[in-house]
């Protein structure tokens, strides 16, 4: 048997493609939190730069597939002075190295759980919060 399978069907998804994935996602947030999520900004990069795996005292930019950055609406004062947009950073390859290893759900729902995770940082969800949104366990 021979393979048929056109080449660009096995190359991996882009960062547009995962910036689609994570705002396709974002319109599945609950409506209380959907307008506040959107003004996020959303990263999308191959993997964390060493300034920010230094940061995070980790060695291996396969074990982050995603980081808040930002000061979390739970801490947040009227007169803290915002360096900077809240940031999701989303990272491709180790996302998608964490789905292939996980291989029972879709890159598209991979994509989700790392957004949802950190949306969570910035909102202070509790694990059942997260659980409401991202059903990720059942």
């Amino acid at each position: 048997m021979t393979n048929t399978t056109p080449l660009a069907d096995l190359i991996a998804p882009g960062l547009d493609s995962f910036e689609a994935m994570a705002d396709a996602a974002l319109d599945l947030i609950p409506d209380p939190y959907r307008a506040a999520a959107r003004i996020i900004a959303i990263r999308i990069e191959d993997f964390a730069p060493p300034d920010m795996l230094a940061d995070l005292d980790m060695d291996d930019p396969f074990e982050l597939t995603g980081l808040y950055d930002g000061i979390p609406l739970t801490q947040k004062s009227v007169m803290d002075q915002p360096l900077g947009p809240d940031t999701i950073w989303l990272f491709r390859r180790p996302i998608l190295d964490e789905w292939a290893d996980r291989g029972n759900v879709t890159l598209s729902e991979m994509v989700a759980h790392v957004l949802v995770h950190e949306l969570a940082h910035h909102f202070g969800w509790s694990d059942d919060d997260i659980a409401r949104i991202d059903p990720w366990w059942e």
